[in-house]
């Protein structure tokens, strides 16, 4: 199946979109991949090269038609997908012993009514929905590494659950009272033509979207509430930036315990994560410094000494905050170096 026995055969499906066209970029140079199919019904039969130039001598493949068969071949399947997708394809892909990374969010809410509702659509296959795992590395790693179906978390939700991580396990903020307050680049509105995604329209502004109530809103919320061992108050307003790649998160908590040091609890807590950078006090982090980069820059403070901690949180989210996530989650899958294809650093200027 794989001309090279010491590679790992996979499958795109979906290659045509921010994220697919970032899996390709990150798993060309992975030393442990070799690229078998990349799928796009509209582009099928298109040099991928053709598509993205930034590929030209680095990959000789073209789009094809999705088919199961052909998936099939590979050991591990990447869906970079519209919701829906991924839930018509999965089950027999994972009969056929093949291993799933989704992007989408087909299999992040256990709560399946509350998926329809968000989504607006039946699900596909709720019985796979409890074999999912959660594909946040800093939580669940050891589940990672025995899974068969990732489901890989949002852009959002991982700097929003990164950030409070080591505040709710610790127990020392009231969970009925979360805030964040987070922004965006455009590529996380994906590759669609939008009137309101035009450059004349983005240039120069700034604005919140989806206040009343945005399709990550429960993810975050499920995951929060699993941290705390508790269900969480959490008020979440997204916001769009004038910038191609890149996510700022605020996050605002109510500490129940003045003598902590929180520099040190955020420093401890992820001195092992080969990912998760946490910023000298004092900092604040640039979305810059991570782009291109699947690194989450972190930095904690509280305000006047006074009962409010503030934790400032920046990953790029077409890299942390989905390819390089799933990227990351496949190694520990396939039992590799977790960093392996993902050593890069950010890219300055």
């Amino acid at each position: 199946m794989v001309e090279d026995p010491n590679l790992i055969r996979i499958g795109i499906v979906g290659g045509t979109g921010y994220t697919g066209v970032e899996l390709l970029r990150l798993l060309i140079g992975h030393p442990k991949v070799e690229i078998g199919a990349i799928t796009s019904r509209a582009e099928a039969g298109i040099a991928v090269a053709d598509l993205f130039p930034n590929l030209r001598g680095h990959l000789d493949l073209s789009f094809s038609i999705p088919d199961i068969d052909m998936l099939a071949e590979c050991e591990a399947v990447f869906f970079a997908t519209p919701h829906g997708v991924a839930q018509a394809m999965v089950p027999e892909l994972l009969t056929r012993g093949v291993r799933i990374i989704d992007l989408s969010a087909d299999f992040r809410l256990r709560n399946i009514p509350l998926w329809e509702k968000w989504y607006n659509q039946p699900h596909g296959c709720p019985e796979l929905v409890e074999k999912a795992v959660y594909g946040l590395p800093e939580i669940n790693r050891e589940a990672i590494r025995k899974a068969r179906l990732i489901a890989c978390p949002g852009c959002y939700p991982t700097s929003v659950l990164l950030g409070f991580l080591p505040l709710l396990e610790a127990g020392l903020v009231d969970t009925s009272d979360l805030i964040a307050s987070s922004a965006s680049g455009v590529s996380g509105a994906g590759r669609q033509a939008k009137i309101d995604n035009l450059l004349t329209e983005l240039n120069d502004s700034f604005k919140a979207y989806g206040v009343a109530g945005h399709r990550h809103l429960p993810e975050i919320e499920q995951g929060l509430g699993d941290i705390a061992r508790q269900p969480v108050g959490l008020t979440f307003v997204p916001h769009l930036l004038p910038i191609i790649r890149g996510i700022h998160s605020t996050l605002y908590a109510n500490l129940g315990n003045l003598d902590v040091d929180l520099q040190a609890l955020y420093e401890q807590r992820y001195a092992t994560e080969p990912f998760v950078d946490v910023m000298p006090g004092g900092s604040a982090p640039q979305t810059r410094s991570v782009r291109g980069s699947n690194m989450c820059r972190i930095a904690v403070c509280r305000p006047g000494n006074g009962g409010k901690v503030v934790v400032l949180v920046v990953e790029d989210n077409l890299v942390k905050g989905a390819s390089g996530q799933a990227v990351q989650n496949f190694n520990l899958m396939f039992n590799l170096d977790e960093t392996l294809g993902l050593g890069h650093p950010g890219l300055l200027p």
